[in-house]
């Protein structure tokens, strides 16, 4: 019983790093061995993204999804990089945190931007409102831990969005892609607070 509920706590995000670990232990560790600083690594990869981002707006969709998937293989990278080298901190927790957001919502604004040079309504309002879930997603649980709960539930975690909207744009069926983005951050969000909610009852 004990071990059924242990394996019901794995996420999508801890089976996404197990399987990414054969890749990105040996890479962190080539980097540690140049002396090569985490928090380099996080701001490396917002810049990259940031770029993606760019290419999006411009509407080379498929070439930017592409730039995009290879930036956020740095979320994992930093984090490998700072616990094999000793230099976790609770500021390059805090920056990866924050350039994690910006990444995101630089993507969205850069789709956006694009769907609104087209004169695409409704895309750019499913962007919007799939940019506005996925903030919500984020502050629920930060606001959370602040208050000392755990938060790490959800159907559509940050791997699961970047994934998701990468295939999106990859495909046809971008516009689908966005629909279920933007119902399932909301929903992510709505688990999120009754999940507190429930904490709440039970630690005051």
């Amino acid at each position: 019983m004990v071990l059924e509920k242990q394996h019901a706590r794995i996420t999508f995000d801890d089976w996404l790093r197990a399987r990414a670990a054969v890749i990105i232990h040996p890479l962190a560790r080539w980097l540690g061995e140049r002396r090569l600083h985490p928090n380099t690594i996080t701001i490396l990869g917002f810049v990259l993204t940031a770029g993606a981002s760019v290419i999006i707006g411009s509407g080379r969709l498929r070439l930017g999804a592409v730039a995009m998937l290879v930036a956020s293989a740095t979320d994992a990278l930093d984090g490998t990089l700072a616990r094999l080298t000793s230099q976790q901190s609770r500021f390059g927790a805090f920056l990866d945190s924050t350039l994690d957001r910006l990444s995101e919502g630089a993507v969205l604004i850069g789709l956006l931007t694009w769907f609104v040079g087209q004169r695409l309504a409704g895309a750019a309002i499913l962007t919007a409102v799939a940019l506005l879930g996925s903030v919500m997603v984020s502050y629920t649980r930060a606001r959370a831990e602040g208050l000392g709960y755990t938060c790490k539930v959800g159907i559509l975690t940050r791997p699961m969005r970047v994934i998701l909207l990468g295939v999106g744009m990859l495909s046809p069926w971008l516009v689908p892609t966005l629909v279920i983005l933007a119902v399932l951050t909301w929903a992510t969000s709505v688990q999120r607070i009754v999940h507190v909610y429930r904490e709440s009852r039970l630690n005051p």
